[in-house]
C-alpha cells in the first residue's frame, strides 16, 4: 500500500499544531492508519547587523532570529483520505508538502 508523507512547515508552532490536528482528525474519521505528528528539529536563522549606518559612534548591534518549525505525519494513502486532506484550510504562513511513497 502507498503511503503519503505530509511535511508541515511554518513559523508559528500553534498554527502547525492546529493544521496537524485537523489532518489527524480526518484520518481518524476515515479509519486509515497514521503516525505522527513528529516534531523535527527547529531551525534558527540568526542575523546580526550594526545599528549605526556610517560606522561612527558606539558599536551597537541588532540581533534578529527566525525559528522554522516542522512536523511530519505519515498516512496510508488511499484516495478518499488524500482528497479530504487536500481540503484542509491552511493559513498563509504554513507550507505543506505531500510525498507519495511505496
Amino acid at each position: 500500500m502507498e503511503k503519503a508523507r505530509i511535511i508541515i512547515i511554518g513559523h508559528d508552532p500553534k498554527k502547525l499544531g492546529e493544521v496537524s490536528g485537523q489532518i489527524v482528525d480526518i484520518t481518524k474519521k476515515i479509519g486509515t492508519r497514521y503516525s505522527g505528528p513528529v516534531p523535527l528539529p527547529t531551525k534558527k536563522m540568526r542575523i546580526t547587523t550594526r545599528k549605526s549606518p556610517d560606522g561612527e559612534g558606539t558599536e551597537t548591534w541588532e540581533r534578529w532570529e527566525m525559528r522554522i518549525h516542522k512536523r511530519v505525519i505519515d498516512v496510508d494513502a488511499d484516495e478518499r483520505s488524500l482528497r479530504q486532506i487536500m481540503r484542509v484550510q491552511v493559513p498563509d504562513q504554513i507550507h505543506i508538502e505531500i510525498e507519495l511513497t511505496k
